[in-house]
């Protein structure tokens, strides 16, 4: 049976990842490797909750077919056959960085709560909006860039130093804020946002992590008009 699933690729649906052939819309692949992360198999996304591992310069859809080897590895399915249908169009350098300041902006409270006169992030991530909609400079972006990251690492050796939960979530706010002012490539930006959100989550209360991926993943897949469970 054919299942749908996605794909994440370089330009051009060129291997990113680690991966190796390019990806030809309509052309289905096959490998007959069976163990996942080693040459031999194909690594697609099962959802957008995997997508959040992964994300690049591309998102396809795909399509995978279990007649062959499918192993379900958490964060990606290793599959002996499968092939893409069509570029998510959704998913370009705008939307990357929208999705990167969504993430940092979820968990800013966090740093805001602890550096209450401080608003290096929340800086950071308003130029990074105003960027994506071409109103703000490639100056702009780098200078409340820098600075957020001076927030991130000024209160790192506290947070570490003290072992306090709230500290360390406001660093790792800081950081997303940081990764959401990123400029040079806004898919790996967006990326990191989404995990330094999970993680400011996590470390702000215990067994958050679940819920704040669950979040990213719903923000992932509105904006690329796909469900969160396929």
């Amino acid at each position: 049976m054919i299942h749908k699933c996605y794909k994440v690729t370089g330009m051009g649906g060129n291997p990113c990842h680690g991966g190796q052939g390019k990806w030809i819309p309509g052309e289905w692949r096959e490998e007959s490797g069976t163990e996942p992360c080693l040459p031999g198999m194909l690594h697609v996304c099962a959802d957008a909750r995997q997508l959040l591992e992964w994300l690049h310069a591309e998102i396809w859809e795909a399509e995978y077919d279990d007649a062959k080897l499918v192993i379900d590895h958490g964060d990606k399915l290793a599959v002996q056959r499968a092939r893409t249908v069509r570029k998510i169009e959704a998913w370009n350098e705008r939307t990357a960085r929208i999705f990167a300041c969504d993430c940092a902006e979820s968990v800013l409270s966090l740093y805001e709560k602890e550096h209450p006169g401080d608003k290096r992030p929340r800086q950071a991530i308003d130029t990074a909006r105003r960027f994506a909609d071409g109103k703000a400079t490639k100056k702009e972006l780098t200078a409340t860039r820098a600075a957020a990251r001076n927030a991130a690492e000024a209160v790192e050796a506290a947070a570490w130093a003290a072992k306090d939960a709230a500290m360390d979530a406001a660093r790792r706010a800081a950081w997303a804020a940081a990764w959401a002012g990123a400029w040079d490539a806004a898919w790996a930006a967006a990326r990191d946002a989404a995990w330094a959100a999970v993680d400011a989550a996590w470390a702000a209360k215990d067994a958050a992590w679940d819920s704040a991926m669950a979040e990213q993943a719903s923000r992932l897949a509105a904006l690329l008009g796909i469900g969160v469970t396929e």
